[in-house]
């Protein structure tokens, strides 16, 4: 029988284009052109400006042969240029590749050999690294220098191009590409790699699209938001925030340096209504000389992801004037895919109670299309009963396309059907999941799991206690045994015979760490806690 809905009814340039986050800056331009899209020091730019300088920087990229299947690397902190590439790069076709600031030459050098990179954008800062990482590598691409004069840096230019003279030569009229094709991949984000090279994360134009609006709905931007950059831009693509706020007409803050006095400052000046990071940078905050801080006299909105943030650092937070959203993700999905969901008749709760539900990491974001934790083996949803551990899974429009040039790691990653995280968790009766462990970072002691983020909890909610971690340290008797990092706050006192006896009074005394190492614990640039090194470290403690 034949389908009358489906008759005659095909897809045509009328009622069908490729999803794209590129056209909300043509739009934005468009409707608000004179409405302020870029702060960087004392320097403004409205959306016509900053509209021009995309397409003077894809005209330029064009006229250097980039295009469909290439690769434009940038190495920037949170600067203007970082937010020009985002537009700029995927409108000749090409691919976006953002690198971390914060990593070594070696690793550096495998990702421009791995991405094939053609061009590179750099920042002078970090002209030491890159200089060495260039020499390792085996491409040779064309290296462009950032001068920022707003906060300038004495580090060598390595190229022979300025970016400024660069996008001199683009043309601002410059009639950028449409993708053909929404799948067609729009930037590539390496992981951590932890064990390993690290895998290449490619994402695509629809769903940085469609993260777009999930973000607008999630973070609650609102029209002309004013977003502080806190959150790295080379991390998930700044969780899609360079495009989300074109869709709203908000302004970007740039902030090169995560730094407290910066961070009240800029909010102060420019009434910042959003922003978005890791606990780091809460902790930042609020434990910054008092002579830093300034009194907010406004809300801000602050998304967080990672760990769960302890009942202290809310209520702290919420007397410095922050609302905090608490978001879990992973790279592999461009960042937040799932929301703590805030329900109204939460706020009746108490403290604690509210601090139980906001330790969740909630329900899927309107753009994910499925949610679970299952079992690995059999692929079957676990009970919703909020004990049950299994695997976080994930399906939907906003999931990479895959790994480049690692089909075996993207068939593991895909198998099933469903994203596999990695992570464990469970599901409340609710349908909030929330996480209890790194499928690596569960301790098994004596055949018991415990979970490390559990025993984390307890630990924040010592009063002396400003940053926490747990790991596995091997033990002849028990296999394995809890062991804690913790950095303490300035001026607090605390023993570890002290906070093993806080332990004690919280948790089962199997569960308690047998061991306290007060050190500084190692975290990447986006304020992830790298526990492999602890690891190393605990088999020496």
């Amino acid at each position: 029988m034949t389908n009358p809905f489906e008759q005659d009814l095909a897809p045509n340039p009328a009622n069908y284009q490729p999803l794209t986050p590129l056209s909300f800056l043509a739009r934005a331009a468009h409707v608000w052109p004179d409405h302020g899209a870029v702060i960087h020091g004392s320097k403004r730019r409205t959306y016509r400006e900053l509209y021009a300088r995309c397409r003077r920087l894809a005209s330029a990229l064009s006229k250097r042969g980039i295009g469909v299947g290439d690769t434009v690397s940038v190495m920037l902190p949170n600067v203007p240029p970082m937010l020009e590439a985002h537009y700029g790069v995927p409108m000749t076709g090409a691919v976006l590749h953002s690198m971390n600031t914060r990593l070594d030459a070696a690793i550096v050098a495998f990702q421009l050999d791995h991405a094939e990179t053609r061009i590179l954008i750099t920042d002078r800062e970090l002209a030491p690294v890159v200089k060495e990482a260039l020499a390792l590598a085996k491409v040779r691409p064309l290296v462009i220098d950032y001068d920022d004069l707003a906060f300038p840096q004495s580090g060598e230019r390595l190229g022979s191009l300025d970016y400024e003279a660069f996008l001199a030569e683009g043309d601002p009229e410059f009639q950028w590409r449409m993708p053909e094709n929404e799948w067609e991949a729009i930037g590539l984000n390496y992981t951590s790699g932890t064990t390993g090279n690290p895998k290449g994360v490619v994402v695509h134009h629809r769903g940085a699209a469609l993260m777009c609006y999930a973000n607008t709905i999630a973070a609650g931007l609102g029209r002309h938001p004013v977003y502080l950059w806190t959150l790295p831009m080379f991390h998930c693509n700044g969780w899609a925030f360079p495009w989300t706020l074109s869709a709203v007409g908000g302004t970007h803050v740039c902030l090169r340096w995560v730094r407290a006095k910066l961070i009240y400052d800029f909010i102060a000046e420019h009434r910042v209504t959003h922003m978005c990071g890791a606990p780091i940078v809460m902790a930042t905050m609020l434990n910054a000389p008092d002579e830093e801080k300034q009194t907010i006299s406004h809300k801000v909105e602050f998304v967080t992801a990672g760990a769960a943030p302890p009942e202290a650092v809310l209520a702290r937070m919420a007397e410095a004037g922050f609302n905090v959203t608490h978001v879990y993700g992973l790279t592999e999905v461009y960042g937040p895919s799932v929301v703590n969901e805030w329900k109204l008749e939460w706020d009746a709760l108490d403290a604690s109670q509210r601090a139980q539900l906001k330790s969740r990491q909630g329900v899927a974001y309107t753009a994910l299309d499925g949610l679970s934790v299952m079992s690995p083996a059999t692929m079957t949803p676990v009970p919703a009963d909020g004990e049950t551990m299994g695997e976080v899974m994930m399906r939907g429009n906003i999931v990479m396309k895959g790994y480049l040039k690692n089909k075996a790691a993207t068939d593991e990653a895909f198998a099933g059907g469903w994203f596999h995280t990695g992570d464990l968790g469970v599901m409340h009766p609710d349908g909030y999941i929330q996480l209890k462990d790194r499928s690596k970072d569960i301790i098994i002691s004596g055949g018991e799991n415990i979970s490390s983020i559990e025993v984390e909890d307890v630990l924040y909610k010592h009063p002396a206690v400003a940053h926490c971690a747990v790991v596995a340290k091997p033990d002849e008797k028990w296999g394995e045994t809890p062991c804690a990092f913790i950095e303490i706050k300035p001026g607090a006192k605390v023993s570890a015979d002290e906070l093993i006896d806080w332990c004690r009074e919280h948790l089962a005394r199997y569960k308690c760490p047998r061991h306290v190492v007060f050190a500084e614990i190692p975290k990447t640039s986006t304020g992830k806690i790298q526990k492999f090194q602890l690891r190393e470290m605990a088999k020496k403690v």
